[in-house]
């Protein structure tokens, strides 16, 4: 089996490709962003990419959605630290087959992976109490978008899908209009949009700027 790691920390990286080659997992490449997970997995074409969540320059969540835009077949295990449900749910929406959390073992880790490159969805033992919960419950929630966003910052996209500039924004969130700009920059480099159109696009067709 060939794998694709992609995760910001080297240390972890490092460790994990020492567990991978236990396991007679060949990693063909590694990524410390998901820009660059996003453009190793499509020349290297691995079994399975293994993705962390939070990661700069492009969260894992968006990494996942722009790769299989690009490469449907493209088989993605999430192996993160990040345990909330919005982060779980907004993988599994863009397309994850698998969510892991890094306190696994080596023989769930090992499991997750040949599910994974078989096609299979598979969860690791915490995440699945989390989503058994969820739908036994029958809850009506649904996950709030873009997870890698702060609440700050889903709140300024908020008012971006809804038309507001700026200055009406710092206005409404009683904040300056430089703290504004900085999170503005911040949103399109996490959700990686070159400008206010696009960022409008996206916000609008997760739901936001309408009840504003």
């Amino acid at each position: 089996m060939r794998a694709v790691v992609a995760d910001d920390h080297p240390v972890f990286r490092q460790g994990l490709r020492v567990l991978l080659e236990d396991l007679g997992v060949d990693v063909v490449a590694e990524a410390p962003d998901g820009t660059e997970a996003v453009e190793v997995a499509l020349r290297e074409r691995p079994d399975v990419v293994l993705m962390d969540v939070q990661m700069p320059s492009l969260s894992g969540i968006e990494a996942t959605r722009q790769l299989l835009e690009r490469w449907p077949e493209a088989r993605v295990l999430v192996l993160t630290m990040v345990a909330d449900d919005e982060a779980v749910f907004a993988a599994i929406q863009a397309g994850a087959l698998g969510y892991v959390l890094k306190g696994a073992g080596q023989a769930e880790i090992g499991r997750a992976l040949e599910a994974v490159a078989a096609g299979q969805a598979v969860y690791g033992a915490e995440v699945a109490r989390r989503l058994r919960a969820f739908f036994t419950a029958g809850s009506g929630v649904v996950a709030r978008p873009f997870p890698e966003l702060s609440d700050r910052e889903r709140e300024v996209l908020d008012l971006i899908a809804a038309g507001l500039p700026n200055t009406a924004i710092a206005h409404r969130l009683f904040l300056s209009e430089k703290t504004i700009r900085n999170n503005v920059t911040s949103i399109f480099a996490k959700l990686a949009v070159r400008d206010r159109a696009e960022a409008v696009v996206r916000a609008r067709e997760a739901g936001l700027g309408r009840g504003c």
